[in-house]
């Protein structure tokens, strides 16, 4: 198993002092050239890849002639100028390989308000299929928590489980997880994989407050939490050399967390087992037969609606007689869900004002009872 050849949705997540330079704010062109390049060739065979980076600030401070340390709203003035830079940096390298860069800006809140969540998934799954690379950075100049801890590694994890990605790779200045801080325990062994993450191996994160956990490993197992519960594989990874993605695939030590479940089931086991149905939908016969050949629920298949969820809830999906048949996540709210149902996709701008999703529940966002 090779989890970097095997993954068909990768992420890759870029740490600040990997990219720029800590001095003259500069970005490290020859060290992004080469990720780029990691970037296409993973693209040429297949794989679909997401960047994640941090770099704003850094890049920003200098050009408006601040010194660390930087109040709260110094970051985010420093973020507005830097982000610019850094995208057209992106940009520039990945553009000699052909491909087509998209800046998307989110934040921790993105990925946990449903419909946010819901609506950055649809943005960033519509990139993906039209070929382009989406280089994803933290939204600095709204953002507090995030740029006051660096939390991008948390971030990072939240978007491989939006997208149900297959594996996420956290390059930084550390080769992976280590039984103690190995800066200051010459006793401290490395761990190439780890399969639980068990209160032992938390503490092996340290003190929040130290080095090692600050900003650091703390925040990495966090991520790598999020990871497994998604069905994700995590690498923690030192990237300083050129092409670190290929040097990862060719045998470079870290420390990989393999989950149990393949991203999509346990995508459904947390629909199935973690969410409340705010209110269910009845579907006819043709319905009920194109559900259970693992179809998407269209509007045209539904009878009723009942309850007042909004989009990104949990409804229940009925059969004729009243039967639970499984459960999903609307695309749409109940009020919206009443005009459209019996209706053809194609109807439901005409419908509802705005070209909406087509299905009412996608087949990725619904679980089947039994």
């Amino acid at each position: 198993m090779n989890p970097i050849a095997d993954a068909k949705r990768l992420i890759v997540k870029v740490g600040s002092s990997l990219l720029v330079d800590d001095v003259s704010g500069e970005v490290h062109r020859r060290w992004l050239d080469s990720l780029c390049e990691d970037v296409a060739r993973c693209r040429k065979r297949g794989q679909e890849v997401l960047l994640v980076s941090s770099g704003a600030v850094a890049v920003g401070r200098r050009h408006l002639g601040l010194t660390p340390p930087l109040l709260l709203e110094e970051k985010q003035a420093a973020a507005a100028t830097g982000q610019i830079r850094l995208a057209h940096a992106y940009q520039e390298a990945l553009a000699r390989h052909g491909i087509t860069v998209a800046q998307v800006l989110l934040t921790l809140e993105d990925s946990e308000d449903r419909r946010r969540y819901l609506n950055a998934r649809s943005t960033l799954d519509t990139l993906l299929k039209l070929g382009a690379v989406p280089v994803i950075n933290e939204n600095d100049t709204v953002a507090t928590a995030e740029i006051r801890f660096g939390d991008n590694d948390r971030l990072a994890a939240r978007v491989a489980q939006m997208v149900a990605a297959d594996a996420l790779v956290l390059f930084s200045d550390i080769d992976g997880l280590y039984t103690a801080d190995p800066r200051k325990n010459p006793d401290a062994a490395f761990l190439p994989e780890v399969r639980d993450l068990t209160p032992e191996i938390e503490a092996m994160a340290g003190d929040p407050g130290s080095g090692y956990g600050s900003g650091g490993m703390v925040t990495k197992l966090a991520a790598a939490k999020i990871c497994l519960s998604a069905g994700c594989r995590m690498a923690i990874a030192k990237g300083n050399s050129l092409h670190p993605v290929g040097a990862i695939e060719n045998g470079a030590r870290c420390t990989w967390f393999l989950p149990s479940a393949e991203p999509r089931t346990a995508r459904k086991q947390w629909i199935f087992g973690s969410m409340k149905p705010a209110g269910a939908v009845t579907v006819d016969g043709g319905a009920v037969t194109a559900l259970a050949a693992g179809k998407s629920l269209l509007p045209a298949g539904v009878v009723a609606v009942d309850g007042d969820f909004d989009q990104g809830d949990c409804i229940l999906i009925r059969a004729p007689g009243g039967r639970v048949l499984g459960r999903g996540l609307a695309n749409y709210s109940a009020e919206e869900s009443r005009c459209i149902l019996g209706r053809r996709s194609a109807e439901i701008e005409a419908v509802l004002g705005y070209r909406g999703r087509d299905e009412l529940i996608h087949r990725d966002d619904l679980v089947m009872e039994g």
